[in-house]
């Protein structure tokens, strides 16, 4: 798999880990579907120049996502990967809900990528330079959390409960967490990015270390009510890695 140099290339790429999930009927192909979803919506708002400075947020965009495929390649290859992407990888045959696989993805690529791919990117000029169009990403992610979930409840059907139980709050939810993420990866970047070189690598096994927490409490919620409530879940969604992202895919 080469190195993607545009968002388009980064496009490609994750049609290609997808396609080999469904081949092999894996479920790391789950959280390449979401993720190729939403950096099509930023590379859709891209070249409509929706961006402060556009040029730089695609080269941010192909840094990040760069993270996530050389995680993918690597783990493929055996060798040695983050420990949140080893963690999250690792999953990937264990008796989970399709959100749970998502979400460890997630965890993984922004509270840990996301810092490392913008502290790297803006290194040698202001980190502040990016700032905003950084947050900008969150306000876009925030519109089309509602379609990302209308398609997950193609293939989890009890998914329609988290509405009933937020009282359609969920999506804020969601937001909330999401921007939260971000709040806390923005932070860490720009500690990353003040750094000396040498100091830099073991502050980053730092935010590892938690990262990989978090995964945990992902993989097994501490609530036995909210664990029996995703078993729950589980039961009623598709099993099927092809059939899932067929659907996910349809318009």
């Amino acid at each position: 798999m080469p190195n993607p140099h545009s968002i388009q290339g980064v496009l490609e790429a994750l049609d290609q880990i997808i396609d080999e999930s469904i081949s092999n009927n894996s479920r790391i192909g789950l959280f390449a579907y979401v993720y190729r979803r939403t950096t099509d919506e930023i590379a859709s708002e891209i070249n409509l120049g929706h961006f402060k400075d556009n040029e730089l947020l695609e080269k941010f965009d192909v840094a990040f996502a760069q993270l996530y495929l050389n995680a993918y390649q690597d783990y493929k290859n055996n060798r040695e990967v983050s420990g949140a992407w080893a963690y999250a990888f690792s999953q990937v045959d264990k008796p989970l809900t399709i959100v749970q696989h998502i979400l460890l993805g997630m965890n993984a690529h922004i509270n840990l990528d996301l810092a490392v791919a913008a502290a790297q990117v803006m290194e040698g000029r202001d980190i502040q330079d990016i700032e905003h169009d950084f947050h900008k990403v969150n306000d876009i992610l925030f519109q089309i959390t509602n379609e990302l979930q209308d398609r997950l409840s193609r293939v989890s059907p009890l998914m329609f409960v988290l509405d009933l139980m937020g009282k359609n709050k969920d999506e804020r939810i969601i937001n909330f967490s999401m921007r939260k993420a971000r709040t806390q990866s923005w932070r860490a970047a720009k500690r990353l990015w003040s750094l000396p070189e040498e100091e830099r690598a073991g502050a980053i096994q730092k935010i590892d270390r938690i990262v990989v927490l978090l995964s945990k409490l992902i993989r097994s919620p501490k609530s036995l009510a909210i664990a029996l409530f995703l078993l729950l879940i589980r039961a009623f969604e598709t099993k099927e890695v092809g059939i899932v992202i067929s659907k996910l895919r349809e318009d």
